[in-house]
């Protein structure tokens, strides 16, 4: 990666068994596969409820977070480091796949 490229998320879609597709600024789409966060003891644990980690996921500082008190506080949501999502595997868009 270059080293002047800042992966940043602008848009994000959840996928089942805790797979966050996340589409970056250079056009690429990522499937990151969330389930160990989820699965763990962390603060990650909390969207274990499929309906919490699909209702209050949003894109947040370029990054996929976490809204849970569901006011756009990004000191009180949970987010993923966007390199280490940009490390996840590149995919086709699955919205194009649906449509």
């Amino acid at each position: 990666m270059d080293s002047r490229f800042f992966p940043e998320v602008l848009q994000v879609v959840p996928g089942d068994n805790y797979i966050v597709y996340a589409y970056f600024n250079d056009g690429t789409v990522r499937c990151y596969d969330a389930s160990e966060l989820v699965m763990g003891t962390g603060v990650f644990a909390r969207l274990r409820d499929r309906q919490v980690f699909v209702n209050t996921m949003t894109v947040m500082n370029g990054s996929v977070a976490w809204d849970l008190e569901g006011n756009r506080d990004a000191t009180k949501c949970i987010d993923i480091d966007p390199f280490v999502l940009y490390e996840a595997p590149v995919v086709k868009d699955p919205l194009e796949e649906s449509a």
